[in-house]
């Protein structure tokens, strides 16, 4: 089931539709708003891209992540001080709909495996990676671009410390592939993840998923 807008004093659907077509044209919004895109990891990557998405009017957004939220996790990720302990999924889910409140969401409160990923992801136009692990990168990459070679996916590599933001960038590696970050850099290197710079990852994610909606594929 997909998760509607409670009732509460909000701008209506058709407000904020309007806002949108005035900002993108008619017929890209309508693109934005027909589009399904999967968040994989929903940390400091993949909550950013998320609110983005959500943001510019992405209709559906399906959010996968199997872990909580704790105080490590406010310096960089989109969620507050009073949802530690509450599970990210459901937090971020909770989070989204104050900033875009009829954005439609899948939320799965799980481990993204081999035996999984097709089934959560069937649904999905583009899929994000957001993932920390270099396994859990490598298995999804696998999955998505094996058996899925239809859908866009759009991976992560590097966006650790303090250097240089023009070092983040997307690259298109192949017709449905796409890799954002300056593909050097490690959380566990210096002094690990900063959230400006991650923020700028996932934003050349997010940013991929716009152009690719609006015909766009060069990174």
């Amino acid at each position: 089931m997909w998760a509607e807008a409670e009732d509460r004093e909000i701008p209506t659907r058709e407000e904020m539709r309007k806002a949108w077509e005035a900002r993108h044209g008619r017929e890209l919004q309508q693109r934005f708003d027909k589009a399904t895109v999967a968040v994989c990891g929903l940390g400091g990557l993949g909550s950013h891209i998320a609110a983005a998405l959500a943001r510019a009017g992405i209709g559906k957004l399906i959010l996968i992540d199997f872990d909580r939220v704790e105080v490590s996790n406010l310096h960089r990720q989109q969620y507050k001080a009073n949802q530690v302990g509450q599970p990210k999924a459901q937090a971020l889910g909770e989070n989204l709909k104050e900033m875009a409140p009829y954005v439609q969401l899948r939320i799965h409160d799980a481990r993204v495996t081999e035996a999984n990923c097709r089934e959560l992801l069937a649904d999905a136009d583009i899929i994000c990676e957001a993932f920390d692990q270099a396994e859990e990168k490598a298995m999804l990459a696998d999955c998505v671009l094996s058996g899925m070679p239809d859908k866009y996916y759009i991976a992560a590599s590097g966006m650790a410390g303090l250097g240089s933001a023009n070092a983040v960038r997307t690259r298109r590696l192949t017709d449905h592939f796409y890799l954002c970050g300056d593909e050097v850099s490690d959380a566990a290197d210096d002094i690990g993840l900063v959230a400006s710079r991650v923020m700028l990852c996932a934003a050349h994610q997010a940013h991929m998923v716009l152009r690719i909606l609006a015909g766009e594929y060069e990174a």
